[in-house]
């Protein structure tokens, strides 16, 4: 399967975690969660992103029998029912990563930036799409390490330096990611959409995952629940800046900010 790329796309979120979803046990998460897809569908999600490990600051590991427990039946129940739409797998595990792809995922979402020798020779092997997001440290530890002199030169410089590591060894379909929030304060993640346009320049497809975080909450003083117009806010200044991938939780006023921004962008409907 092959992502078109001529206009922004919008990923929306499947979280399949105890903490996303009413009822107990795997068999009701694993419903309510291809439920929730199936509406992100409806609204006009381009790709669903499906993972089963929080990578909240601080948030605990998961086993991988867990997660595979929790985003196989999922992954396995969308490529049936909506085969036209690519799946994305959230996991920086190549065990998960290689049952999903089996199971009809077509992009690994990683936030280790394929740290894992075996995620990068999965890569290389079934040529899938592959997000590269750059982070410091690990969920657990990240907020401690957000400190930078110059954070979008940075950024920038370990994306162009890890993607062209990765090219070298055989990985193609490469997507960049910025992080935004994962070792990053709200001042970084702002001076990141700032000068977005400056990591668009490398290249390569960039995917934004800014929905709902917490500068978004900081800026406008709202809980988690009421940041759907910031994150549209966001989501409009990501494609302006020349986003081709917005990572979100809500999707149809995400696709109407990005389609105003595109257009504008392009100086045409």
């Amino acid at each position: 399967m092959k992502l078109n790329f001529s206009r922004p796309l919008i990923m929306g979120v499947i979280n399949v975690t105890p903490d996303s979803f009413s009822g107990s046990g795997r068999r009701v998460s694993s419903r309510a969660a291809v439920a929730q897809a199936k509406r992100l569908i409806a609204e006009g999600a381009d790709i669903i992103d499906v993972g089963g490990e929080s990578t909240r600051p601080g948030a605990a590991p998961v086993s991988v029998k867990d997660e595979l427990a929790r985003v196989i039946p999922v992954i396995e129940s969308l490529a049936r029912l909506h085969p036209r739409i690519p799946i994305s797998v959230d996991t920086s595990k190549p065990e998960v990563a290689q049952a999903a792809l089996s199971a009809g995922a077509v992009i690994i979402n990683d936030v280790t930036g394929l740290s894992h020798p075996a995620m990068v020779e999965l890569a290389v092997r079934t040529q899938a799409y592959v997000v590269i997001m750059h982070m410091k440290g690990t969920p657990q530890d990240m907020a401690k390490k957000a400190r930078y002199g110059d954070v979008v030169a940075e950024v920038t410089r370990w994306l162009k330096e890890r993607a062209e590591k990765l090219e070298s060894r055989g990985v193609k379909k490469i997507i960049l990611d910025p992080g935004i929030g994962f070792a990053k304060t709200a001042s970084h993640n702002l001076s990141i959409l700032d000068r977005l346009d400056t990591i668009v320049a490398l290249g390569y497809p960039l995917l934004l995952g800014a929905s709902r975080k917490s500068f978004i909450g900081k800026i406008l003083d709202k809980p988690v629940e009421e940041r759907k117009v910031g994150t549209q806010a966001v989501t409009a200044i990501a494609v302006m800046k020349g986003a081709s991938i917005i990572r979100v939780h809500d999707v149809a006023g995400n696709i109407q900010a990005a389609r105003i921004a595109y257009c504008v962008r392009k100086g045409r409907v």
